[in-house]
């Protein structure tokens, strides 16, 4: 059993595979919201706080051992409430930050992926004690890239472009092993159980909802589209997760 957690973004996608994972491994988990929640589980609570203002977030921190830190919003947001996050584990002092982050932030040119990379430089010049992971694509966002496109005559997809998505339990199972194992600094990277070309993960996901529909290929330009060409926001070293893609679908 590991101390108090509190788990930024517990409501999202990631963030509520983290709290079951935590609560599985018998974790006291502490949720951070804007709203009010009445889900009532043993181990559970829900602290009132907003990372946009700082309301609410001494308090939240106040007397737990860590911060598994998976809100998210978008670009220049998400630097300026991770960094509300920090000063207030600095404050605290003694709090360990665990912070999710993207594989390839610091070799794909991409707005979204530059913040991340800013927040993982303003976690490590803090002076909190802090472990970073980095996890590729999660299998619901390559879902999301081909629903996105249901009413076009064809589903578009990145030429000459892997991906190796990940389960975010697989990830939630990652991050719980470290919290339990404390502050490690930056840790290898880590990708779901395949490398499979974009155009097979849509066909894929076409058989598994019943449509029937082209797959093109576009070529992505600049430095973004050579970045993911030449595989920078993968880790075919280091497949961790378990749950393939077409286990995600037959869910």
């Amino acid at each position: 059993m590991t101390g108090a957690v509190l788990v930024t973004g517990g409501t999202g996608t990631l963030g509520r595979a983290v709290v079951d994972e935590l609560l599985a491994q018998g974790s006291a988990v502490r949720v951070l919201s804007r709203c009010p929640h009445d889900e009532s589980r043993p181990n559970l609570t829900w602290a009132l706080g907003d990372l946009r203002t700082g309301v609410g977030v001494d308090d939240a921190i106040a007397d737990v051992q860590t911060v598994v830190h998976c809100a998210t919003t978008n670009g220049k947001s998400d630097v300026s409430t991770s960094a509300t996050l920090i000063d207030a584990i600095a404050r605290a002092g003694g709090v360990h930050l665990v912070y999710i982050s993207i594989v390839g932030v610091d070799v794909v040119p991409m707005f979204y992926y530059r913040a991340k990379l800013e927040v993982e430089r303003a976690v490590e010049r803090a002076g909190v004690p802090f472990t970073i992971l980095r996890a590729t694509q999660f299998h619901d966002l390559v879902v999301a890239m081909s629903a996105a496109q249901r009413w076009l005559p064809a589903t578009l997809v990145p030429s000459r472009t892997s991906f190796q998505p990940i389960d975010v339990r697989d990830v939630a199972r990652r991050l719980s092993e470290l919290v339990a194992a404390g502050p490690s600094g930056r840790v290898p990277d880590i990708g779901g159980p395949q490398v499979r070309r974009a155009d097979d993960l849509a066909r894929t996901y076409l058989h598994a909802v019943g449509r029937r529909r082209l797959v093109a290929s576009v070529r992505l330009p600049g430095g973004f589209g050579a970045g993911y060409r030449a595989g920078g926001h993968l880790a075919a070293d280091n497949a961790y997760g378990t749950i393939t893609f077409d286990n995600f679908l037959a869910r």
